[in-house]
């Protein structure tokens, strides 16, 4: 129990999640038993085009175990409000819509697109009745590659469309032609960002299990939005919001492919309503690489423009960017980049023109990091390319373009997608900066570069500045509730996905209700409260965190005031210890308990309610927040290359970062550790492989490399913190953080490394083959 008067917020107190977790008795969408239940599986398109014909499915439903089979006219029974996802965020930029139906009925446009459902009484004969299926499937020519599908006369993802231009827009101010008029160096270059994947533990999965009693539906789904997910079905199964309820168990990670909702989980629920029996799918991993969404693939062709000492004169460029099959999300991902891409430096000029194309590969959504990383990759690669071009350190090419902190907070001539202008809340860019170069080594490295050499080793430094925006709003509803028995209950939309949001709202609640976290009990993701929206961007600690602390406020003041009315005692002179009201500074247990508190809040008939204007202890809060709070770091990577195969090595990372205030500094660097490992797989492992036929061939874990704790270097880690002024707690979002500039920082290393060879890194990730061939043409004589 904790008597002491000390914050609670900023200590690392244990995650409460953890226990069950470690110990086997976590509650994850598999463990939840559904007797009587059905099993589902999908059949999935083996082609990346195709028109679809007719299936004889009579042979399919006389299966051992077979319940019931679906196609995309099967199922347009069940959903009396539509057959289509409509998930995608609102753009005035989108030239057509790319909804997803639940199961396509004339067209196939990527490989394991969801075509007929099975339902069974196993999941293996399920399987086995899937794959009988015949359907006639006429192939139609794809297009996989991002750059032609931005051409006129490219094949059509979609036979209906005009083209495969979703999306154009952009970003402009400043007079760019006059920036680069006679600009004493101009840097060029083209950049590939490639496809990947999020590979959470666990894949994602839904049950859904109808009352027959009561009439309602429940369904648990490893999804971070809960409420988005609860909305989707009461809208196209037409029911309503009180007969449908969908909980968030454990999720196994989820790292932004879990955010929107899936045409498995629409179709799961509507055969479980039509069968009156609980139906439950899991994705297996080969699905998870198929028809789980994707990120990243970008192409970039950028110029910058320098004054002679390295100060930015204007960034211009294009870019391309795949949005896959169908919009599963929109254009946020792009737009981030775009909006990222100057966005901690001083750039007076910038003109950046966006195109968004359609393929037929698997939809793109956020995976952890939204864009950002693809934007800092860029930039960073173009100015250590600017402090070679005019002969100075890259360290100090940063410096002077750095946003300083005397600027903040500084707006920026950029805005939200919301239409927001774009502000930097808070930091200081040049001392964190400082702080990874001071950590890494960073002026003493060149010593021990020629000493590895003298042995053969080819050493690197390399570093990426980035910001990272978190919190997007526009809020998070959290109930707080002392009950009868005492303890407190907090109800909140902001789900669980590993990250430990739990521990960081109970210390929030405790600061202001006890301080001590374990008399909080906690609903997370509750669709029960209609405003919500989950776990994405950064953003839980930010507008969750903001909504506890402001109603555990007002529950505080209810409860000191109706035990100042009951012990006849000024409210100031009274104070919340663990489960009990007691006399401030008084060590007599003098005092109420919150149960007695809370029994006598609720008032008695006939008699006015003691000392407050409402009955109860409870406070429901929804803290609006309109601008973003942008956390900020510097990584530095040492690394060491491998000169006859090409083989890189990361031997450490330290990242310098700033969050603003940290609840819990314990969790913060677990986030970021968990980052880096991402950024990791970005910079040098992970990467989608398609044919010119759009097939993939990275679908299974033998082909597609993950990061392994054998790869995982030393990592150091040190904090500043700049509070943010757009919450009452001052913080900013960590999640996304470490995976922001860890790409970036590596490139940066390894050309260092090979520096005078004049190799310049412009993928990512790096592969091993092409960093080996680059080398080998660097040679003196060229290959071998």
């Amino acid at each position: 129990m904790t008597q002491s008067n000390a914050p609670l917020v900023g200590q690392s107190v244990p995650r409460r999640e953890d226990r069950a977790l470690v110990s086997g008795k976590g509650r994850f969408l598999d463990d939840i038993a559904s007797p009587g239940g059905l099993h589902a599986a999908f059949l999935r398109s083996p082609y990346a085009h195709a028109r679809i014909g007719t299936a004889d499915l009579e042979e399919v439903r006389a299966m051992p175990g077979v319940v019931a089979v679906y196609t995309a006219r099967d199922l347009a029974a069940l959903l009396p409000g539509g057959q289509r996802l409509v998930t995608g965020l609102p753009s005035s930029s989108i030239a057509f819509a790319l909804d997803r139906p639940i199961l396509p009925e004339h067209e196939t446009v990527y490989v394991g697109e969801a075509l007929a459902m099975v339902v069974a009484e196993t999941r293996a004969e399920a399987e086995d009745a899937a794959e009988v299926i015949d359907l006639d499937l006429d192939p139609l020519e794809p297009v996989a590659d991002l750059e032609n599908a931005a051409r006129h006369d490219a094949p059509k993802a979609h036979t209906h469309l005009p083209h495969n231009r979703l999306a154009r827009f952009g970003f402009s101010y400043g007079d760019i032609a006059a920036a680069f008029d006679g600009a004493p160096h101009v840097m060029s270059r083209r950049f590939r960002i490639d496809r990947g994947g999020a590979h959470s533990m666990e894949g994602r999965g839904v049950l859904a299990a109808p009352d027959a009693m009561t009439g309602r539906l429940s369904v648990w789904s490893s999804t971070q939005t809960p409420h988005a997910l609860k909305r989707h079905i009461c809208t196209l199964l037409a029911r309503d919001d009180a007969e449908v309820e969908v909980t968030a168990p454990d999720l196994g990670g989820a790292f932004g492919p879990k955010l929107v909702t899936y045409p498995e989980e629409i179709a799961v629920a509507a055969a479980a309503q039509a069968l009156g029996r609980p139906v439950r799918w899991v994705e297996d991993r080969r699905e998870h690489f198929l028809a789980a969404c994707q990120e990243r693939e970008q192409l970039w062709t950028v110029e910058m423009a320098l004054e002679a000492d390295g100060r930015i004169r204007g960034l211009r460029g294009t870019l391309l960017h795949d949005h896959g099959a169908w919009t599963a999300r929109g254009l946020n991902v792009p737009y981030a980049s775009g909006m990222m891409l100057p966005l901690m430096y001083e750039v007076p000029a910038y003109d950046l023109d966006i195109i968004v194309t359609v393929t037929n590969k698997t939809p793109v959504t956020p995976v952890r990091g939204a864009g950002q990383p693809q934007a800092t990759y860029v930039m960073e690669r173009l100015l250590d390319a600017g402090a070679r071009a005019c002969g100075i350190d890259r360290v100090e090419i940063r410096r002077r373009n750095l946003v300083t902190p005397d600027r903040m907070p500084c707006e920026r001539p950029l805005k939200l997608r919301s239409g927001e202008p774009v502000i930097l809340d808070s930091g200081d860019y040049p001392r964190t900066q400082a702080t990874a170069l001071e950590g890494i080594g960073w002026h003493g490295f060149e010593d021990r570069r020629r000493e590895a050499r003298a042995r053969g080793k080819r050493l690197g430094l390399g570093l990426a500045n980035y910001v990272e925006g978190t919190g997007r709003g526009p809020y998070e509803t959290v109930t707080i509730r002392v009950a009868r028995d005492g303890r407190v209950k907090v109800n909140t939309g902001a789900a669980a996905m590993g990250q430990g949001v739990g521990t960081a709202l109970a210390q929030i609640v405790a600061e202001h209700l006890g301080r001590d976290p374990s008399t909080i009990d906690l609903t997370l993701g509750d669709t029960r409260e209609p405003y919500g929206f989950g776990g994405f961007n950064s953003r839980q600690t930010v507008v969750a965190g903001a909504s506890a602390d402001a109603a555990a406020r007002v529950v505080r003041r209810k409860v000191l005031q109706v035990a100042a009315h009951l012990l006849q005692m000024p409210e100031e002179g009274l104070d919340i210890a663990a489960d009990r009201v007691i006399v401030a500074g008084s060590n007599s247990g003098e005092g109420l308990a919150l149960a007695e508190i809370a029994a006598a809040s609720e008032g008695l008939p006939g008699y006015r309610l003691p000392g407050i204007d409402t009955p109860g202890l409870q406070a429901t809060e929804r803290v609006l927040i309109e601008g973003m709070a942008f956390a900020n770091g510097c990584l530095a990577a040492e690394v060491e290359v491998d000169e006859a195969t090409g083989a890189v090595h990361v031997a450490r990372l330290f990242l310098a970062h700033d969050c603003g205030r940290m609840v819990n500094p314990q969790m913060v660097d677990g986030q970021i550790l968990g980052g880096l490992a991402h950024g990791l797989g970005n910079a040098l492992y992970e990467k989608m492989c398609f044919d010119d036929q759009a097939q993939p061939l990275t679908a299974s874990l033998a082909d597609y490399l993950l990061v392994t704790s054998a790869e995982m270097p030393v990592i150091e880690i040190a904090h500043t913190e700049s509070p943010s002024p757009l919450n009452a707690l001052g913080v900013k979002g960590v999640g996304e953080s470490g995976v922001i500039p860890t790409a970036a920082a590596i490139a940066s290393a390894v050309e260092h490394a090979l520096e005078d060879l004049g190799i310049e890194i412009s993928e990512a990730p790096i592969s091993v083959q092409a960093l080996h061939a680059a080398i080998r043409a660097a040679r003196p004589g060229g290959p071998e």
